[in-house]
């Protein structure tokens, strides 16, 4: 498991801090209910609203444009909800609306 860690500074006494653990999905949890855009390991993107996830970072999206990159362009689709495996998720960008943006 990855721990991600900030560093606070003690501006008064200038010492460090203990660092505090960030666990990535404690970051995932803070965008439920917000936009986030998620890229595949395939050719699609997809932009929602975040409604919940898993362990295995499989997630609910609602509100959802799915984009697919073609040799001939970007197709767009529109769909109301979706289940993405996160096996396939390769990134994700909180509070973007995808390729468009």
């Amino acid at each position: 498991m990855y721990v991600l860690q900030t560093w606070r500074i003690v501006s008064f006494t200038g010492a460090f801090l203990m660092a505090s653990q960030v666990l990535p999905l404690e970051l995932i949890d803070k965008c439920i209910g917000s936009r986030i855009w998620v890229v595949m390991k395939s050719e699609r993107e997809f932009t929602g609203t975040l409604l919940g996830f898993d362990d295995f970072v499989n997630m609910v999206l609602e509100d959802v444009t799915e984009y697919e990159m073609t040799p001939q362009g970007t197709k767009k689709t529109k769909l109301g909800q979706t289940l993405l495996n996160g096996n396939n998720i390769c990134m994700l960008i909180p509070g973007s609306d995808g390729p468009e943006s």
